[in-house]
C-alpha cells in the first residue's frame, strides 16, 4: 500500500461520521507526524499504471457512445502518443 493510500484512509476517517473521536484524533496525529499534515504526493499520470490497461481504457473511450467527441479526440491523441 502506498503512502498516498494510507494517508487517504486517515483523511477519510476524519470525515466519517461513524468513527469515534479517539479514532479521528489518532488519524490527525498520524497525518501530522508521518505525512506532513496529509500532504502526500500522488502517483503521476502514468506512474505505476500498466500501459496495456491504459490503452484499453482509451480504446473503450473511442467506442463508448456516451463519451463526448472532445473526449474521444483526446483519447485518440493519447493513443497516438503511446504508439510513438
Amino acid at each position: 500500500m502506498s503512502e498516498a493510500q494510507v494517508a487517504g484512509g486517515h483523511k477519510a476517517n476524519l470525515n466519517n461520521p461513524n468513527t469515534s473521536e479517539d479514532a479521528k484524533e489518532h488519524s490527525r496525529q498520524v497525518l501530522n507526524e508521518e505525512f506532513n499534515g496529509g500532504d502526500v504526493s500522488k502517483t503521476t499520470d502514468n506512474g505505476d499504471k500498466n500501459p496495456n490497461n491504459v490503452a484499453g481504457g482509451l480504446k473503450a473511450t473511442l467506442n463508448n457512445p456516451k463519451v463526448s467527441d472532445e473526449a474521444k479526440e483526446s483519447a485518440k491523441e493519447r493513443l497516438g502518443q503511446m504508439d510513438s
